[in-house]
């Protein structure tokens, strides 16, 4: 591929930012494209087209102004039927139009998992009604996890212990579904020992891994993650597996945010990103090359050296309080401040507005251990404090 590549990024918050940076030391050439002006990557980007993501005709126009080497989805919540007749068109979609269809909607990647590659899930029913997730979770037992089949960063989840949670569990999905379709996935619960993204890299030459990531959530949204975490030998050999029989039905080269949950040695297919994944935030201080410096050579067809991981490594979410459009950060100096024997960093991803629960930032730490790791970086984004102007 000629240099310079030019990218049209569809969707531009912090991990778009991010990749375009990676991007960008690469030589190409970037448009980023959000619904609002002043996204994160607009700030890093050579320019920007602000329309929804959902709007297909917006989406085609933009294309063919642009004319883009790449086609880079960052969100899920795309008019991907467009971007299944542009690539028929001749434009290339990363990694594929398929597999943005696939991965827009639980229910696809799903069945390809669980049903085409015979790969281990939870057990799991879909509904469209109330009534249809009553009998959803006679399937899969209680507790059971109910959440919208379209949604982004666990907006719409819920876990359910006792029968009279249900309806509010469906009422909630409903409202924070994307898409007009109202359907839900109701899957069993797993009492996992933890659960792991395996960044796995699609090349040209080959799938590459990058050692497991751990991460915990709340509310269904990543809180901190950290690298590495402790895995035996054959379950992590098992979720290689899994995750390069996904890939690789999928096709197209890039980087994929494979989820699974561990519980013993037993390893279970939960969820796939085709793209950097939030819990990746880590890989900004613990491997030699970031996830997006992966998904960038990825794409752009350059080599991929080893990956190496660094040291212990942890990263821990900075989250807004309120709405706001005049606000400010105290407490960095504070912040960047390590212990003895601890390396820290902050990164702020320059939103132009706050709400409950928003990510604005991530802390993020090195110490001699994964526990220390943790500790520092939520000890460091704990510090930083949005404050009104």
């Amino acid at each position: 591929m000629p240099f310079t590549s030019r990218i049209l990024l569809l969707g531009s918050g912090e991990l778009g930012r991010e990749f375009v940076i990676s991007a960008k030391r690469l030589g190409a050439w970037v448009v980023a494209c959000d619904a609002y002006d002043g996204a994160p990557a607009m700030q890093v980007a050579d320019a920007r087209e602000v329309f929804p993501m959902l709007d297909g005709d917006q989406l085609r126009a933009a294309v063919l102004k642009h004319k883009p080497d790449l086609i880079v989805p960052e969100v899920e919540a795309i008019r991907t039927e467009m971007l299944a007749e542009l690539e028929g068109e001749g434009f290339t979609v990363v990694p594929s139009a398929r597999a943005t269809q696939m991965t827009m909607n639980r229910d696809r990647i799903r069945e390809l998992a669980a049903v085409d590659l015979g790969l281990r899930t939870s057990r799991y029913r879909y509904a469209e009604s109330l009534d249809e997730v009553i009998a959803a979770a006679d399937h899969t037992g209680l507790p059971c996890v109910i959440k919208p089949v379209m949604s982004s960063s666990g907006k719409g989840q819920s876990t359910v212990r006792n029968a009279d949670e249900l309806e509010a569990a469906w009422i909630y999905a409903v409202a924070n579904m994307r898409g007009d379709r109202a359907r839900v996935i109701v899957e069993e619960f797993i009492a996992f020992d933890y659960e792991i993204t395996l960044l796995t890299v699609r090349t040209r030459d080959g799938v590459v891994f990058c050692p497991p990531i751990g991460h915990r959530q709340e509310r269904g949204d990543y809180q901190e993650s950290w690298q590495p975490t402790p895995m035996s030998a054959a379950a992590l050999r098992d979720a290689e597996d899994m995750a390069k029989k996904v890939v690789d039905d999928l096709g197209g080269y890039g980087l994929f945010g494979v989820e699974f949950f561990v519980r013993g040695e037993e390893v279970i297919f939960s969820e796939l990103s085709p793209r950097p994944h939030d819990t990746g935030m880590v890989t900004l201080v613990s491997q030699n090359l970031s996830e997006f410096d992966l998904h960038a050579r990825a794409i752009l067809g350059l080599p991929i050296p080893e990956v190496r991981q660094l040291g212990p490594s942890a990263s821990a979410v900075i989250l807004a309080e309120r709405e706001s459009a005049a606000f400010g950060f105290e407490g960095l100096t504070q912040a960047l401040v390590p212990p003895d024997g601890a390396e820290v960093d902050v990164r702020l991803f320059g939103k132009p507005t706050t709400r409950p629960y928003r990510r604005m930032g991530v802390a993020l730490a090195k110490a001699g251990d994964t526990a220390e790791a943790r500790r520092v970086a939520m000890a460091a984004a704990a510090k930083v404090r949005i404050v009104e102007r």
